[in-house]
């Protein structure tokens, strides 16, 4: 079983594990709660790379909404701090500034994710494709509810970009 119980605490539950070398690759974000930093921003995406000393390299890319050939990038070190609870990461954009990066929900097959942090303030849906099926997306913001999140304000990220 991947994921734990519906949460009965204040704190997101995660994946009993993760497989950081199926896990890497690019991903599509599908929705998200608002946030600062992915402002007026479409065809976003995340790519991690695994990296020789165990971290991750995360960079993450995305047009904005008003002015397509305006591109937005951020890169970041990721790493599981718990090799205990490996759902668990750290990511780190630039000193000293470092969030969490929980995943929640995880497909078997790692066609999509669930991501949040114990504040409850972020939340990302995330796919491999560019699409994802209804079904499925609305059973991710049905776990994310679940897990004591306010879905009502998210935003489904447009991946209409060439």
């Amino acid at each position: 079983m991947l994921f734990s119980a519906v949460n009965s605490q204040n704190v997101p539950n995660v994946v009993l594990s993760i497989d950081l070398k199926r896990y890497a690759g690019t991903w599509y974000e599908i929705a998200r709660l608002p946030n600062s930093f992915e402002r007026n921003l479409k065809c976003i995406t995340a790519t991690y790379t695994l990296r020789e000393d165990g971290k991750i390299t995360v960079l993450n890319q995305g047009q904005n909404i008003n002015n397509p050939g305006k591109k937005s990038s951020a890169k970041a070190v990721a790493w599981i701090p718990d090799k205990n609870v490996p759902a668990k990461l750290k990511v780190q954009f630039f000193w000293p500034f470092r969030g969490d990066y929980w995943i929640l929900d995880l497909d078997k097959d790692y066609r999509y994710a669930l991501v949040g942090d114990p504040t409850m303030k972020y939340l990302w849906i995330l796919c491999r494709e560019k699409k994802m099926e209804e079904s499925t997306y609305n059973m991710l913001l049905k776990k994310a509810t679940d897990n004591g999140y306010d879905v009502k304000p998210i935003i489904r990220v447009a991946h209409d970009c060439q």
